[in-house]
């Protein structure tokens, strides 16, 4: 595995993020590698996984499952949007948006987006945790997941052939295959950054890591959002 970032891109260093629209510390880890792609000497590479299997797999389990670690969640988001300028607000019905709707039907239509017009890839994905992460919307329903991509710029032919996708085994082995590749660089949660650097993979695991990702790329750190760089909401 550590050959993907073997030379690539030449001076450029290979960053991957794992990641699922159902974790807010993805959309964090996000937004801040989004912006670091002017300032730092890297490819960046979008891996939409699923944070179900992740967990089922590694017999880990969300936070909020833990009612300490759960009700210091709650402030802990609150100040990292504030703190990396991602407007971020908690869904009123916690429990039933994240842990039981769960994201796997727009894990699977990301995925299909990946695979087909990998342009849209990066909207998309902004649009579904905007949804879920900021305006407290539905992402699991087929007419939630078509108002994102129309917000993403997705024609409405093209967002429809996409979701039916979504029912494909191709679709859903991609998506098992992203995730069981993730699991292979130690993933046990998301974001799962991983940097390849001279043939090696390192893995970070969360959005407070991109300090010590810095360090081992041999980058400069500029804090969350680096001078002359704008969030992009």
């Amino acid at each position: 595995m550590a050959a993907a970032g073997g030379g690539f891109g030449g001076s450029k260093k290979l960053v991957e993020i794992f990641y699922d629209v159902v974790s807010p510390y993805s959309w964090l880890g996000f937004e801040v590698l989004c912006r670091y792609r002017q300032h730092w000497s890297i490819e960046l590479r979008f891996r939409p996984a699923f944070l179900g299997g992740i967990m089922k797999e590694t017999g880990n389990q969300p936070p909020a499952m833990v009612p300490k670690r759960g009700e210091y969640m709650m402030k802990d988001i609150k100040r990292m949007a504030k703190y990396y300028q991602v407007p971020m607000q908690i869904p009123k019905d916690f429990l039933g948006s994240v842990i039981r709707k769960g994201s796997l039907s727009a894990m699977r239509f990301i995925t299909a987006v990946d695979m087909i017009q990998p342009q849209f890839l990066e909207p998309v994905s902004r649009e579904l945790w905007m949804r879920i992460w900021f305006r407290d919307e539905d992402i699991t329903q087929p007419e939630s997941i078509l108002v994102a991509a129309e917000e993403a710029g997705l024609p409405s032919a093209l967002a429809q052939k996409l979701l039916a996708m979504t029912l494909t085994p191709e679709v859903k082995n991609r998506l098992k295959e992203t995730t069981e590749e993730a699991l292979k660089y130690g993933a046990f949660g998301m974001p799962a950054v991983v940097a390849h650097v001279n043939g090696e993979a390192h893995l970070f695991f969360g959005s407070d890591r991109l300090e010590l990702l810095s360090n081992v790329i041999g980058e400069k750190w500029l804090g969350p959002v680096p001078v002359a760089s704008k969030p992009r909401m």
